[in-house]
């Protein structure tokens, strides 16, 4: 296992690596750069900028190098730990995200759970009781949570919650603590504000995993080693969770890789429309900016978090289903 994990990690780190170098290139690929998009911006609002502020502010920004001489300066502060400095915030990338990606993290892990506490059990029982009434009526909420757009789905939610309660579903905080240095109350305020794009964003995630899981215990329930417990008189239920369960949840562990990057953007347009204070709107801003500095080190933390995420659900898999390590130790 030890052996697994060190080959894993030195690989997840040259994957970083030629992540955050292919990142920084395709960012600069489109013609012009922030500059161009900035005294566009000036020109739009009738302000007239001259050729020599125009080379001040390039050799300001660091923008009259070579896209080389750019990417190897930002790859050698990126491994003393500073990012740079967002040509579009006018504030180092690390200020700019640090709040935001704290904000993905906890959305993550609410979203996460409700996605497995619902799945899961839901999951089981339409396997369990194939072609019943419950087990019809799960697979065509299912399909219907597969069909509906998360986006829409939050702009209902927003449309009930203003008509029919007067209230303001959109953001993670109150009004009161938008600003406001972090405290219990401000915690509090956030978990009050975190279970509905918690169910907007897990949705369609949710309905996915019971499909799954269903396929995946169906394909379990009937083999040898079930039927083998049953003849030995183990309960049905007690047969059920211990045994084909249990190789049933590796799709759950699985999707641990993906959870944290597919939620940073994938889910820009419903951060959007809820005002949600997340990384995607930041990065969607950052890619139509070319702000190269603020895009490429999200993109290089989405890779980090999708290398640290498929060696956590390996591991784990590992753990769950004793086929892995069978296979690990041959």
């Amino acid at each position: 296992m030890l052996s697994f994990i060190v080959r894993r990690v030195l690989i997840g780190l040259v994957t970083i690596y030629t992540i955050g170098t292919l990142s920084f290139f395709i960012i600069n690929l489109p013609s012009g750069d922030y500059l161009n998009s900035y005294i566009a911006e000036l020109e739009r609002y009738g302000e007239r900028v001259s050729r020599d502020e125009i080379e001040t502010l390039r050799s300001h920004f660091g923008l009259d190098k070579p896209v080389y001489v750019q990417y190897f300066k930002w790859a050698g502060n990126m491994l003393r730990g500073n990012f740079g400095l967002s040509l579009e915030h006018q504030k180092p990338v690390r200020s700019v995200i640090a709040d935001r990606l704290l904000l993905t993290v906890v959305l993550t892990l609410a979203t996460t759970c409700f996605t497995w506490i619902i799945a899961l059990p839901i999951g089981v029982y339409s396997a369990v009781r194939q072609n019943s009434i419950g087990d019809y009526s799960f697979t065509f909420v299912g399909y219907l949570g597969l069909a509906l757009p998360d986006f829409l789905l939050a702009l209902v939610l927003m449309y009930l919650a203003y008509v029919y309660f007067g209230s303001s579903i959109g953001g993670l905080f109150s009004q009161d603590y938008v600003l406001a240095p972090w405290s219990i109350g401000r915690v509090v305020d956030l978990l009050s504000h975190l279970w509905i794009p918690a169910i907007v964003l897990g949705t369609s995630g949710t309905a996915g995993l019971i499909r799954i899981m269903r396929a995946n215990l169906l394909d379990e329930l009937y083999k040898p080693y079930v039927v083998t417990a049953r003849a030995k008189g183990l309960g049905r239920w007690r047969t059920i969770v211990k045994y084909p369960v249990r190789m049933a949840l590796n799709p759950f562990v699985s999707t641990i890789g993906y959870l944290l990057p597919g939620l940073i953007s994938g889910s820009v347009i419903v951060a959007v429309v809820m005002s949600l204070p997340t990384l995607g709107p930041v990065f969607l801003a950052a890619l139509f900016s070319q702000d190269m500095f603020l895009a490429g080190t999200i993109l290089t933390l989405l890779g980090v978090l999708t290398v640290l995420g498929t060696l956590i659900s390996d591991i784990l898999l590992a753990l769950v289903d004793p086929r892995i390590r069978m296979e690990q130790s041959v």
